[in-house]
């Protein structure tokens, strides 16, 4: 069973009608569909949650029966956030390692990801997540995973989804039982 929980995908989807849960299990051949849940929602209009009680009953009410339906228990999820309260920038920044021709190590691209993160927002924004978009190597763009690559000085440019932070709850476990 362990194992087959770190090969299960939870996504969640809190929309102002209905919230939803698809459990799916990763495999060597793609995403197979293990199981759903539909629940009425509560506690949400346009995008927003207004009642967070609502809100996680509802949800709960979806995983159960998300998990019914899979024959595996949640454990971890993606909750997909929309809204008018989020708000995306692309930015453009570069990492400078010397003048000689190197091999880009993993270190070099969460350097190149957290430069990015350090953008500064209006101090009532939270940054919800960052996308590589692509990386600048030799002055080449369109190079989307230099790991090991040869370069000198390189370039990044990230994508960046920010939302009003009094509108980001911290994430929490649901209770069993």
């Amino acid at each position: 069973m362990a194992n087959q929980q770190s090969n299960l995908l939870t996504a969640i989807d809190v929309g102002s009608a209905k919230t939803c849960v698809l459990v799916a299990e990763i495999t060597d051949n793609g995403l197979r569909y293990r199981g759903h849940g539909i629940a009425e929602s509560r506690g949400s209009r346009k995008g927003l949650i207004v009642d967070m009680e609502k809100a996680a009953s509802a949800i709960q009410k979806a995983v159960v029966e998300a998990e019914d339906s899979a024959g595996a228990a949640v454990e971890h999820a993606l909750i997909g956030a929309a809204g008018s309260h989020v708000r995306g920038v692309n930015s453009h920044g570069g990492i400078s390692f010397g003048t000689r021709s190197r091999e880009i190590t993993r270190d070099e691209i969460r350097m190149a990801v957290d430069k990015a993160r350090a953008i500064p927002l209006p101090s009532d924004r939270e940054i919800l997540h960052l996308l590589p978009q692509e990386f600048i190597l030799d002055g080449q763009p369109g190079v989307h995973d230099p790991l090991g690559m040869m370069a000198t000085p390189h370039g990044h440019r990230v994508g960046q989804r920010h939302a009003k932070r009094s509108h980001c709850g911290k994430p929490r476990r649901r209770s069993r039982g």
